[in-house]
């Protein structure tokens, strides 16, 4: 049977920061959360590690605060394993993962990790926020490369890797490539000939590939997602992978994730720059991972036909009543990515339909200066708020027709 996505729920009393940050008449569609409830399963799960009532300290084999007697939950990481054979093909064990409470922590250590203060971290351009400031937080240097640029035949916004940016934006100070894949903010889903090629300018140059695939499960029209580690064996040993099911089953809140890490000296120096600084995930982040991971595919099946549901809603409403705004088809994430550069608005996308429309939306240009004249739109929410945001917008667009 059908999951329900479009029964709203009161937010604003459950200490949300999507639903708190603007007062109480803006509608919030500007972080990537989504507005529903996840998988009955995780709820009863935690319902269940609650009732026991103690909760004491956690960990997991592979943390490096863990002492590694054998002991400490395996079982999230045989479904890790088992999940990772089955969607992707791909072979990898349990000692290959380590233990984190969310990605943003994962990309910081993969800095910390690769080489040394003052060397380089190259990334694309635009760049989600937090990934464009890790470097930054360790003491390393920010280089970019342009994703480039353009439109398709049916008027949408494209990116695709631009190899020759890419070459360029590497020099003798490059350790450490930071990729996001599926792509925030484009929701573009790379494909392998671009992943092959990002993989072989890496390989050219020894650099380190830390692959940020939290959207990894939100993939929309049958896209398929292609872990980079998977393209060889000497990719594999290259590259730190980054995957939780925060984003997947709406559980952010919980604090759970894993990286996969099959060479075994990488993993050391990536567990030794985790020590003493990370924590390993609590126990209601491993139980509402193990259950949203063993009993959560329905619920995502749908949800996933939601999102898309709501990408056509939205595009199609722009085009009928908004052409001058100009949006990407996502092939994956719940997040639209639009262009308002010819609206012609007399101030910045974001503060204009924050003040004009009462609806809050991702400012583009905090996704670097590729990002201005851009906002980005969160999908993941009740159609009916979608519907109320987009006609709001047409309002407030009016006066700039």
């Amino acid at each position: 049977m059908p999951h329900d996505f479009d029964t709203h729920f009161a937010r604003r009393d459950s200490d949300s920061v999507k639903w708190n940050l603007y007062d109480a008449d803006v509608l919030p569609l500007w972080i990537a959360e989504a507005d529903f409830k996840p998988p009955q399963a995780v709820t009863d799960a935690l319902a269940a590690r609650v009732a026991h009532g103690i909760f004491g300290y956690t960990a997991a084999i592979g943390h490096a605060s863990a002492p590694g007697a054998g002991w400490e939950l395996p079982e999230i990481g045989e479904v890790i394993v088992e999940r990772m054979r089955r969607l992707y093909d791909w072979q990898i064990t349990t000692d290959d993962l380590v233990y984190l409470p969310g990605v943003v922590a994962g990309f910081n250590v993969a800095c910390r990790a690769v080489g040394q203060i003052g060397d380089a971290v190259l990334m694309h351009a635009p760049c989600y926020g937090p990934i464009a400031k890790s470097p930054g937080n360790q003491g390393r240097q920010s280089q970019f490369a342009q994703l480039r640029e353009g439109l398709d035949a049916s008027g949408f916004r494209t990116y695709h890797h631009d190899d020759d940016a890419f070459e360029a934006a590497i020099d003798a100070q490059t350790r450490l490539f930071l990729l996001c894949n599926p792509h925030n903010p484009t929701g573009r889903a790379f494909d392998r000939a671009e992943l092959t090629a990002m993989a072989a300018r890496c390989v050219d140059h020894d650099i380190v590939i830390c692959s940020d695939e939290i959207h990894c499960e939100l993939m929309l029209d049958g896209t398929k997602h292609i872990p980079i580690a998977t393209l060889s064996p000497q990719i594999a040993q290259q590259t730190i992978t980054l995957m939780s099911p925060s984003k997947t089953f709406n559980i952010p809140g919980l604090g759970f994730c894993v990286a996969i890490i099959q060479n075994p000296e990488l993993r050391a120096q990536y567990l030794s720059a985790m020590q003493g600084l990370v924590a390993s995930p609590q126990i209601f982040g491993y139980t509402g991972a193990l259950a949203a991971y063993q009993h959560g595919d329905e619920w995502l099946r749908d949800v996933l036909a939601y999102y898309q549901a709501n990408r056509e809603y939205a595009i199609g409403f722009m085009r009928q009543y908004m052409p001058q705004l100009i949006p990407n088809r996502a092939e994956a994430t719940y997040l639209l990515w639009i262009d308002c550069r010819q609206a012609n608005l007399p101030t910045n996308p974001k503060e204009f339909f924050l003040s004009h429309a009462k609806v809050a939306l991702g400012d583009g240009s905090a996704f670097g200066a590729a990002g201005d004249g851009y906002i980005r739109l969160t999908l993941a929410t009740q159609r009916s708020v979608l519907q109320q945001a987009l006609e709001a917008m047409y309002v407030a667009l009016q006066p700039y027709s």
